[in-house]
């Protein structure tokens, strides 16, 4: 088939660009802007646009389809230039119902820990050799893509519950229709799209509506919302709650509990053995043995950017985590406290999303980082500009977080030179951020802090 992708450099976009490509389709794609790591993986593919920009003369009549992505507008010229021909135009989720619709279908939904748990499923079915097709939202070792098209009987999507398209404003998880279904809690998001917690919470109550009603659905069972919810509605054949595996830290390792046995892990933190509990219900709901689970997912290391390990000494870990919204760095900071108990603790935040930024949403973040021996919040003034929201002041910040010993820094060398001061003995650094920092190398900035 010829499909053109509007809004290819998107990171699912940029996946599905390639998984078309790889299954032996032509495929073709416009955006405004494309940064790495897209630019330099669609080029890989032959793949990047020639030049950046919307040409509605690469929207033609012969195009079997075209795929619209979030980042385009409802006023895009090619998507005018394709509605004018009558094209069939998708966004992606609901192209992925399409491709997916004869399989069974595994859906991860839920407001944090939904890609830690998708690949703890993906990793234990590779150990198992199953043949499988996937969607998640991080690159994860030993994956090419972030997708997966193929003919394979099954299917596993990271189910997000941000709008679809432009032109198709359902949550992306109302087109799945899972067999088998895992919420893994509900924390108001998005507020640019769902102004209250009601119109939040109603993406996953219609999100239950679309589960087979034989089917399976597993949520965590010490969110009260999400237990309110699923009680005040009707539900699959197969519903139970789940909540963190039973664990014990010896030497800075966890361990969980099968059991008479203590199984090793390479992760670490309450929401990632909830996280895998999770995936652990999901994997016998797709009958795979408790010896194969336990087995396979002891060598698992985790998601890219969820708590991903930048750099270490004998007394020092510098940790990368895309934490943001106030529950996902809540249980983030936490984490790290409870793992490494005798060190003291830099956690450093920046604000990059529209709500993170957003003085209605802010008091959410109220003590979230306070196990912190130390907090640093971050946001780049300009970025108020390009969302065209009104400017923070530190001294709001600092309000907001309810903090005993914070810093906020809205220059990011300043921001270096201060960290460049610090000593990182027996202390660890905690960066959490779904950017950059505007810009830095992180990896490389961990090297030479904890050198």
């Amino acid at each position: 088939m010829k499909i053109h992708l509007i809004a290819t450099g998107g990171s699912a976009m940029h996946n599905l660009a390639l998984a078309l490509h790889l299954n032996g389709h032509q495929v073709t794609g416009s955006d405004d802007e494309i940064y790495n790591p897209a630019a330099e993986r669609l080029a890989k593919y032959g793949l990047l646009p020639a030049a950046f920009g919307w040409f509605p003369a690469k929207i033609t009549a012969d195009l079997d389809m075209v795929i619209l992505g979030m980042h385009a507008r409802k006023d895009n010229p090619e998507l005018a230039r394709a509605q004018e021909l009558g094209l069939k135009i998708h966004s992606y989720p609901s192209f992925m119902y399409e491709h997916a619709k004869a399989k069974k279908r595994v859906v991860i939904a839920g407001s944090h820990g939904k890609t830690t748990t998708t690949s703890m499923i993906l990793h234990v079915l590779k150990h198992c050799k199953l043949d499988f097709d996937y969607l998640v939202g991080a690159m994860l070792e030993g994956f090419e893509t972030m997708v997966r098209l193929s003919d394979a009987p099954i299917i596993v999507i990271e189910g997000d519950e941000y709008l679809s398209s432009p032109i198709d404003l359902q949550p992306k998880i109302a087109h799945y229709k899972p067999h088998i279904a895992i919420i893994t809690g509900i924390a108001w998001d998005h507020i640019n799209v769902f102004p209250t917690l009601d119109s939040y919470t109603n993406a996953f109550r219609n999100f239950i509506q679309t589960i087979d009603n034989q089917g399976h659905l597993y949520y965590y069972g010490d969110d009260k919302a999400l237990v309110d919810l699923v009680k005040s509605m009707p539900v699959p054949a197969h519903t139970a709650p789940y909540k963190a595996f039973d664990s014990i830290i010896k030497k800075g390792k966890t361990y969980i509990k099968n059991h008479s046995d203590l199984v090793p892990l390479e992760v670490f933190g309450g929401h990632n053995l909830s996280n895998l509990n999770a995936a652990y219900h999901v994997c016998k709901a797709l009958e795979i043995s408790d010896i194969d689970f336990f087995t396979a997912i002891q060598d698992f290391k985790g998601a890219a950017k969820r708590l991903q390990t930048l750099a270490t000494t004998s007394s020092s870990h510098a940790f990368l985590d895309f934490a943001h919204a106030p529950s996902k760095v809540a249980a983030t900071v936490a984490a790290m406290k409870a793992q490494y108990k005798r060190r003291k603790l830099l956690a450093c935040l920046e604000l990059h999303t529209f709500s993170s930024l957003n003085k209605a949403f802010l008091p959410m973040y109220a003590e979230a980082m306070n196990p912190a021996d130390e907090a640093i919040v971050f946001f780049n003034e300009h970025t108020f500009k390009m969302k065209k929201m009104p400017p923070l002041s530190a001294e709001e910040v600092k309000a907001f977080f309810k903090h005993p010993n914070l810093q906020v820094f809205t220059d990011n060398q300043a921001f270096v030179a201060y960290l460049e001061k610090q000593s990182f003995k027996s202390r660890n650094l905690l960066l959490m951020t779904s950017g950059t920092f505007n810009g830095l190398n992180l990896k490389d900035l961990a090297l030479k802090l904890l050198k």
